[in-house]
């Protein structure tokens, strides 16, 4: 089946589609880690600097935990970015990356400008999550590209043309369009710290919505583009994983959530460490040797200049944890005995972890004392993965309230709102609702 076939397939799917029984309290817990997730980002100094440097005008569409709402593309961006900002956003072990993050920030925006009833926006928002994670498991990327702000284009695309009500046509048309927007960004912009890996995300959000635009204007077309951008000039392109086991298989059930401020990749290592610490002797540690899998084995940096770089640092990661017993969004960057652990720590590829991707995302860590000691933890995912120690509801509250320790109220309109949304004649008040109180009353 070419790659016009396969998203002629999945845009029929999209433009009737209805949230089933079975996903719809997975879709509440990924739309309130979303939201949580995201005003925990918008709390942080850089964006505050960079809202106040955009200027949005005021608009339908909220700004969430950031007290005020503005223009669609403005909130889709902006939001987009803070999601991702802090490392704390769900993902998907199956689609190499974060399908909520892809789409959900453009769905919002559109539904609470539209004022969409709550089961369409809800249908939208899983739109976008199967139709990005089914890119993403389709798409194989060229080594050292970051899958932030590629694959997942389509996604957006999909949620908000199922807002605007396009047929099958158009809906395809949509996501092939937002497929040829794709970025192409390196790796290697995370682990150097420079926050355009961010951006790359709020781009994903604003190109969603313009491909849904297009279609809706009749100027968009179904023509394979896939096969081409993430295919030809991006890596590989699958067109037959677009549709396989289409409304049966629900990639939402299968995501994990994030109880550590960093990469994915490092919180094996982390949850190993932290399991260990209570059975730490008194001597000193000399070495921490973290057996990882090939994707993960590259985070080696031990000079990390700013947050962003930081948390894509599996040495950082480790000794934080080692030393701290928790690695957050606030986790000291300058700590001298953090920074003197971190050299200490050794990061190695083992081929017996790799073969388990991608059912599971292993590490292996042996921790050395000066006492001549060892103690080994090895783990098969991270906690929070829905296949290992899965977060529920209470989990998320618990860790999204100790993130914003100055907005409960809103983390309680977050549950709110993520369990209501199905049953609401109209989303837009409850949407905006989660911009939380204006900043300056929380300064």
């Amino acid at each position: 089946m070419t790659a016009a076939e396969s998203t002629r397939q999945l845009g029929a799917w999209v433009s009737e589609l209805d949230t089933p029984d079975v996903v719809r309290d997975r879709l509440a817990l990924v739309l309130l880690d979303v939201l949580g997730v995201t005003a925990v980002g918008a709390a942080q100094p850089e964006q505050r600097a960079l809202r106040a440097a955009w200027r949005a005008p005021d608009g339908p569409a909220p700004l969430i935990g950031a007290g005020r709402s503005v223009t669609v593309d403005a909130a889709a961006f902006l939001n987009g970015m803070a999601l991702v900002s802090l490392e704390l956003d769900e993902g998907n072990k199956y689609a190499k990356g974060h399908p909520a993050a892809h789409g959900f920030p453009a769905v919002l925006a559109l539904a609470a400008d539209l004022d969409s009833a709550g089961a369409d926006t809800a249908a939208a928002l899983l739109a976008a999550y199967e139709v990005a994670s089914r890119f993403g498991r389709a798409t194989s990327l060229t080594p050292g590209a970051h899958p932030h702000g590629s694959w997942g284009v389509p996604g957006a695309a999909a949620g908000c043309a199922r807002l605007l009500g396009l047929d099958a046509e158009q809906t395809a048309a949509a996501i092939d369009t937002a497929a040829g927007m794709a970025i192409a960004g390196h790796f290697d912009s995370a682990t150097t710290g420079n926050p355009v890996r961010n951006a790359w995300m709020g781009a994903s959000a604003t190109s969603g919505l313009a491909a849904a635009r297009m279609a809706a204007a009749g100027m968009a077309r179904n023509t394979g583009t896939a096969a081409l951008s993430l295919g030809t000039l991006l890596g590989s392109f699958d067109p037959g994983e677009l549709t396989a086991g289409l409304g049966t298989r629900w990639d939402i059930q299968h995501g994990y959530f994030k109880r550590h401020a960093s990469c994915s990749f490092t919180h094996p290592a982390a949850d190993a460490v932290l399991a260990l610490r209570g059975e730490f002797p008194a001597a000193g540690i000399t070495s921490i040797l973290v057996e990882s899998h090939a994707l993960g084995a590259g985070l080696t940096g031990t000079d990390w200049t700013n947050r962003l770089s930081a948390m894509f640092s599996t040495p950082f990661v480790v000794a934080t944890a080692a030393l701290t017993g928790r690695v957050g969004p606030d986790s000291a960057l300058d700590d001298p005995a953090v920074q003197t652990l971190a050299r200490r720590v050794r990061l190695v590829a083992a081929d017996d972890l790799t073969a388990r991707l991608p059912a599971e995302r292993a590490a292996r860590v042996t921790v050395a004392f000066d006492d001549g000691t060892t103690l080994t933890r090895e783990v098969p995912n991270p906690v929070g993965d829905a296949d290992h120690h899965p977060l529920g509801e209470d989990d998320l509250v618990a860790l999204l309230k100790t993130w914003l320790p100055r907005q409960p109220g809103l983390v309680d309109r977050a549950v709110a709102v993520s369990h209501e949304l199905p049953g609401l004649a109209r989303a837009g008040d409850a949407l905006r609702g989660l911009a939380g109180p204006d900043e300056k009353e929380l300064n």
